[in-house]
């Protein structure tokens, strides 16, 4: 019932975002954190419009194929169907990310979406965790998406300190071209791109295909992949004043249209063939996105609108051939078609459609990306052609492979729950060629808004030989030469792949995976060993960071030594005595020494305190002592009368650790309290404030308002606290056993 709920929920937010764009669609601004400038900004505009759609509809068709699909391959795992309570919340809560997602128009706020689908995705692609691929693949779709993340939000706080907005409106008319611009867009850039799965960081893709079929047909054609080219699209005006951006993202995405579509050619898993066409055919639209200009705004959402449909409809294909036959590599299935025609058909058409033949909606993806490519130069024509000879080709292996031939693996009956999918994203696809109109004008909205101005497309079919026509003419020629020269196609294949797994980003990222384990292993080593290494792990990092600090802050003149007069001649005595007695804590071996020595530091500091005009908190520092002095005393008189048996000698460079820990520590603590004490803050107090406000919270005393309302969540956590270890207590005590 989960599914088939999540089904529903999808189809009523189609209908909602449907509604809302024919509406016009509108803004919300609500304060989020005013005193950080943050709000809850959205906007149903037309790449709101586009997304959102593209989530909630696509998302409708694979929710109501995962129903089956999940059950019958928890059945085939011989694993209990009630794990699907792990799988359907975290696809529901994706779609409801990707609408946020498409719709925030606050960079803060985005990168809370942006992230928020990284974490879905971790919890979906490692949905079948008895495996350790799956939980491999997680893990890195996690780390090479969710740490590029970091970039995005230091760029909008770069944006932030220069221009004092994140909102993303009022930098687009506020936002001058610099370095600034330059640095910023960079970093927003970087985690599009990995996001949207672009050369060099893409390889976390074809591994994410460990995941369930659902989860690859949804969020690695329609909605996680294509969150970096959203984030790309809403902020386009930005990063359009800058050329060095627009030829990183140029470079990139030609990059990942020609290592995406070389590997595809050459593979053999059904799936893996699709993720690396996905690498490819987003590189298009990042293509498009350098490029700038109102046709190829445009292209771009038109394109990501053909592509969702088509690759959703393969993903599915596959994971409905994968299921009937029980293999999942071309090498081992063919001749599928007399046995599933109208899978062959549906499976067809979407093959059709990516390779941009007519009566698809593909034709027209592709029409307007040669006219946007002609626009900008010989080298950018000469590219795109490639670029779609590339893509016939390794999708037309793909659906020869799978379905012409003699029959290889014959398949079992096939649910029509697995198929009914596939035939609808078929038929929006063909009506996407027969008429094009509704993605057009959807387009037209979406790539207005990253262009910044109107934007018009007019895809139609033309008899002639305008450069378009010639250009999808040279496209297929190229495609069938390449598909027909299986050994130098094979060839390439296997030489680009080989090159990348030597030298490609996907062994440096292994390797900085082993090491960080490795470093992070005996750290824990080091830090577990006893007691002093564990109060060393935190002393040491402290002291070096305040040392650091003190380095970096400029101090010149701003720290004076003033005269000891009045009261400093015995508070120099007590903290003398206060040390002193440390020394003596930290060197004795006698309990009730260290119990005396301890006893001396409180109430030296107790005596500081009195003598400094703060007779309250003497008072309390002489109570907690005295009580603490009390149980010590008492604990001591619990324990065996002889004394643990002490080790004697030391281990090689035990020698010099703990002084060397002590002095960074201690110095790290001196620079501190001296810095503070010496030069305290210029801003005013909250003292007078919270004052002033404690009669409105209906108390007198105003530590008894801080405490109960000014810090309410605060204090409440505490007492959590407190009556968990309470009742662990009880519960231990009760047994009769303290473990």
């Amino acid at each position: 019932m989960q599914g088939w709920a999540s089904c529903a929920t999808a189809a009523v937010g189609f209908v909602v975002c449907l509604v809302a764009w024919q509406r016009g669609g509108g803004t919300v601004s609500l304060p989020w954190v005013p005193s950080l400038d943050l709000r809850l900004s959205f906007a149903f505009d037309g790449l709101a419009a586009l997304y959102s759609l593209l989530a909630t509809g696509v998302g409708v068709l694979v929710f109501a194929y995962g129903t089956r699909y999940l059950r019958q391959h928890l059945v085939e795992d011989d694993r209990p169907l009630a794990e699907r309570r792990r799988f359907w919340p975290w696809m529901a809560l994706f779609a409801a990310a990707m609408v946020g997602l498409a719709t925030a128009t606050d960079l803060v706020l985005v990168f809370v979406f942006f992230d928020l689908t990284a974490v879905c995705s971790y919890f979906l692609i490692g949905f079948d965790r008895e495996r350790r691929a799956a939980r491999t693949a997680a893990l890195t779709a996690l780390l090479v998406t969710i740490v590029p993340a970091v970039a995005l939000l230091a760029g909008a706080v770069l944006l932030y300190s220069t221009y004092g907005t994140f909102s993303i409106p009022e930098l687009v008319a506020t936002v001058e071209p610099g370095t600034t611009t330059t640095v910023a867009g960079l970093l927003i850039a970087v985690a599009a791109l990995a996001k949207s799965a672009q050369v060099p960081l893409h390889f976390w893709l074809p591994r994410a295909m460990e995941a369930p079929t659902p989860v690859s047909a949804y969020l690695h054609s329609a909605a996680m992949v294509a969150a970096g080219v959203l984030v790309l699209g809403r902020v386009h005006p930005l990063l359009a004043r800058s050329e060095v951006v627009l030829t990183v993202l140029l470079v990139v995405g030609l990059t990942s249209v020609a290592v995406g579509g070389v590997l595809a050619l050459g593979r053999d898993e059904l799936k893996q063939v699709l993720a690396y066409s996905t690498i490819s055919q987003y590189g298009y639209v990042v293509t498009l996105y350098g490029m700038v200009g109102a046709a190829a705004a445009g292209a771009a959402a038109f394109y990501v609108v053909v592509h969702a449909v088509a690759k959703s409809a393969l993903f599915l294909s596959a994971g409905a051939v994968t299921t009937a036959t029980g293999e999942d590599r071309l090498s081992r299935l063919g001749g599928l078609g007399r046995r599933m025609p109208v899978l062959a058909a549906a499976t067809g058409v979407a093959a059709a459609t990516l390779a941009a033949l007519p009566l698809t909606g593909g034709f027209f993806s592709d029409e307007l990306f040669f006219a946007a490519a002609k626009e900008h130069g010989p080298v950018l024509t000469v590219a795109s052609v490639l670029a779609a000879a590339l893509t016939f080709a390794y999708i037309g292996r793909y659906w020869i492979r799978l379905f012409l031939g003699p029959l290889a693996t014959a398949p079992a009956a096939l649910s029509p729950v697995l198929l009914v999918p596939v035939v609808v994203l078929a038929l929006v696809a063909v009506a996407a060629g027969v008429v094009p109109s509704p993605i057009t004008t959807l387009a037209e909205g979406a790539g207005a808004v990253s262009h910044a101005a109107p934007v018009t497309l007019s895809p139609a079919y033309h008899l002639d030989l305008r450069a378009t026509n010639v250009m999808a003419l040279a496209a297929w020629a190229l495609g069938g030469l390449l598909l027909a020269a299986a050994g130098l196609r094979d060839r390439a294949s296997r030489l680009v792949a080989t090159a990348g797994d030597r030298l490609g980003p996907r062994r440096a990222y292994t390797a900085s995976v082993i090491g960080l384990r490795r470093v992070s292993e005996r750290l824990h080593d080091w830090e577990t060993r006893d007691l002093r290494s564990s109060i060393a792990a935190v002393l040491v990092p402290a002291g070096a960071l305040a040392a650091a600090a003190f380095a970096a802050t400029p101090v010149a003149r701003a720290f004076t030594v003033g005269p000891i007069a009045g009261a400093d001649w015995l508070v120099l005595p007590l903290l003398v005595l206060v040390g002193v007695a440390t020394l003596v804590a930290a060197r004795t071996r006698e309990r009730l020494g260290i119990v005396l020595a301890l006893a001396a530091v409180g109430f030296g500091l107790a005596a500081v305190y009195a003598l400094r005009a703060a007779p309250d908190v003497a008072l309390v520092a002489v109570l907690v002592e005295t009580m603490l002095t009390l149980v010590f005393l008492a604990a001591l008189g619990r324990l065996p009368g002889t004394e643990p048996r002490r080790e004697h000698g030391r281990r090689r460079g035990q020698r010099w650790r703990d002084p060397l820990i002590a002095t960074v520590s201690g110095l790290g603590a001196f620079v501190v309290i001296w810095g503070y004490l010496s030069e305290p803050r210029e801003a005013p107090s909250v003292a007078a404030e919270q004052i002033r406000l404690a009669p409105a919270a209906h108390g007198q005393d105003v530590v008894t308002v801080i405490v109960a309302d000014f810090r309410g969540l605060d204090t409440l956590g505490e007492i959590t606290v407190l009556l968990i270890a309470a009742i662990g207590v009880a519960t231990l005590l009760g047994r009769g056993r303290l473990w």
